[in-house]
């Protein structure tokens, strides 16, 4: 994979990943490609087409006070108008007057259209911690 290409997968990556974390329905649809596209929330039924994936996330900015995110890549491959990008998603959430941490392994996946690479996948698994050993 070139570096120039590399370097725009993240920043789609970026893109998506803004969107999330400020709770911008108007991001996100900026993020998401045209055509067929689908999401799997942690715990989720699986979200096929934009109305359905869009309106999940409307979901989930209305019932988010505040939201941080830190993602870490773990992998990127590109083929020609294709680009894959597992990662793990440290997100905070402001619940009440308390920040909660969770950690999910993420897999998105990207399609070159036009100049622009856009998410069309995105398909997040919570990561269980194991208890503390006493």
């Amino acid at each position: 994979m070139s570096d120039s290409t590399e370097n725009a997968v993240i920043a789609a990556s970026q893109q998506f990943y803004r969107a999330f974390m400020t709770l911008d329905i108007h991001k996100m649809d900026a993020a998401w490609g045209k055509g067929d596209v689908t999401c799997v929330h942690p715990g989720w039924e699986a979200c096929v087409g934009w109305p359905n994936v869009r309106d999940s996330w409307v979901l989930i900015f209305n019932h988010t006070q505040e939201m941080r995110i830190v993602v870490q890549v773990l992998d990127i491959t590109a083929r020609d108008n294709w680009a894959w990008m597992l990662c793990l998603e440290t997100i905070h959430t402001l619940d009440g007057d308390q920040w909660v941490e969770g950690k999910v392994l993420a897999t998105n996946i990207f399609e070159r259209q036009g100049m622009e690479w856009k998410i069309i996948h995105h398909h997040g698994s919570p990561v269980l911690s194991r208890p503390d050993a006493s």
